[in-house]
């Protein structure tokens, strides 16, 4: 059995830390009138077009016995209406009547200042890791993600440490690959940054808010052959086709710059990288056994004809 009560422990503290953050322990939410749970309830009332009392219950993962009750409040202060829906007679449209709108006005303002509060005496960098973390968290635990979140750059001093850092540390967690790999990660960009053309090499850095999600590089072998390596995507990016956008980027410049060949060595534990190669013409030239890492792989070259 595994011992998690390491991560159990971490994840009640930032509970226990960002509730008196937020004040959520507050009998009232920033000075008003409200609870947490129904200045949230009043929040979505605002920004919903007649939602019904299931639909809050569902989409808030609330009790419908405690929905009902706050519910029931609201029209007893005469902060919300109840029309029934056209669409099915049981139930009943919902929204804020002029008293809930003007309710809520002084709530959602003191709510954006006590955020900028929050803010105030971060430095900018600081203030984008913040956002970056909120939506790294957000994405770990479900909330849908936007394919377009991300920005593609050019590489920057600090970039390579840190990928050099994810890389070590992400294939240590999923495949079990030893320090060797980081070495070898660390090798390979050392001499990409010593060496580095600018007319014919690339790196390409994606970034969310200021956090860095992925990355791949594209390295000079020759006047004809430029090689492929070391892409990666954060595991709470993938699915958003973040991969297949890096190689894609890696070949549009390929084929820009005149190189005639495309080539990258891999191993064949990496199904999800390899899918990518292949949807994007790389064909399988060679491949044989070795003891790399820690591990018994198979490494794989694959070359694509621009």
């Amino acid at each position: 059995m595994v011992d998690n009560s390491n991560e159990l422990g971490a994840i009640r503290a930032f509970n226990r830390f960002y509730t008196k953050v937020i004040g959520a322990l507050n009998e009232h939410l920033l000075g008003s009138g409200f609870s947490l749970p129904e200045a949230r309830l009043l929040y979505e009332l605002a920004h919903r077009k007649s939602p019904t009392a299931a639909e809050l219950a569902s989409d808030l993962a609330v009790d419908p016995g405690y929905l009902s009750r706050l519910l029931r409040g609201f029209l007893d202060r005469g902060l919300i209406a109840r029309a029934p829906s056209a669409a099915d007679g049981r139930q009943n449209l919902l929204s804020l009547t002029e008293t809930g709108h003007a309710a809520f006005a002084p709530l959602d303002r003191r709510s954006d200042e006590a955020v900028a509060a929050l803010l105030a005496p971060l430095s900018p960098a600081d203030r984008s890791r913040l956002v970056a973390a909120t939506k790294m968290v957000a994405s770990v635990l479900g909330q849908p993600r936007a394919a377009a979140s991300y920005v593609l750059r050019g590489h920057q001093p600090g970039d390579i440490g840190w990928v050099i850092h994810r890389q070590g540390k992400l294939y240590a967690e999923e495949y079990g690959w030893d320090e060797t790999y980081e070495a070898l990660v660390a090798e390979i960009l050392s001499a990409f940054v010593k060496t580095f053309d600018s007319r014919r090499e690339r790196a390409w850095i994606a970034e969310i808010d200021g956090a860095i999600v992925g990355s791949v590089f594209l390295v000079k072998q020759s006047d004809d052959i430029a090689k492929l390596g070391l892409l990666y995507v954060e595991p709470a990016m993938r699915g958003l086709g973040l991969g297949a956008r890096l190689v894609d980027e890696c070949i549009a410049f390929g084929r820009g710059t005149g190189y005639r060949t495309l080539t990258l060595w891999t191993n064949d534990v990496l199904s999800a990288a390899r899918h990518i190669y292949e949807k994007a013409g790389f064909h399988l030239i060679s491949q044989g056994r070795h003891k790399s890492f820690g591990k018994d792989l198979v490494g794989q070259t694959w070359e694509l004809t621009l």
